[in-house]
């Protein structure tokens, strides 16, 4: 796939096949996200891969309760509170693979730097015929003290980029249409 299809015809999946997602796959995808660039090449990334179904499924609901809990100090998830009390509703949307991106905050840019290793998987992904989403919801959850120190994850990391990643159910489409570009100029 060239690289402009690529970028265009990527779309968030958020419906899978039950066909796993080979290891060797999951750790060229990790590779690749490691040579997005980084200020001053920090490469403040750090990776966690998540594939227990019965584990996701668990986190899913701790964050559903969490969400609801304090949705009234985040007003923008107001929106949410339907599906996040629905109890068929999994947050990871029954994905077999989660990729979790965390950055260390010891370096000024992580988000930026950790983002762009993001988006180098996520196309990575689509390359390789495998669908991926950026999965907010699943910050807090994954950023926690507790879930952190089960996974040997250091303090000064942070959550960055939850992402999802699977055999896609069936071809995305083309997607909405793209806004109308803003270009400032003097």
């Amino acid at each position: 796939m060239e690289l402009v299809e690529a970028i265009k015809s990527r779309r968030s999946v958020r419906r899978f096949t039950d066909k796993s997602v080979d290891d060797a796959i999951v750790q060229e995808l990790i590779e690749l996200a490691a040579w997005a660039p980084s200020a001053s090449n920090q490469q403040p990334w750090g990776f966690l891969v998540l594939k227990d179904k019965d584990e996701l499924k668990s986190l899913s609901e701790q964050a559903k309760k969490d969400w609801l809990a304090d949705m009234d100090r985040y007003p923008h998830m107001h929106k949410y509170r339907k599906i996040m009390e629905d109890e068929n509703y999994n947050i990871f949307h029954n994905a077999g693979t989660v990729i979790v991106i965390y950055g260390n905050t010891d370096t000024a840019w992580y988000i930026y730097d950790c983002s762009l290793a993001a988006q180098n998987l996520m196309l990575a992904a689509h390359d390789r015929g495998l669908g991926t989403c950026w999965i907010g919801f699943a910050h807090r959850i994954l950023d926690t003290p507790e879930f952190k120190e089960k996974y040997n994850i250091p303090k000064k990391y942070s959550v960055v980029a939850p992402l999802i990643l699977g055999y896609p159910e069936k071809e995305p489409g083309d997607g909405p249409p793209r806004k109308e570009l803003l270009i400032f100029s003097s």
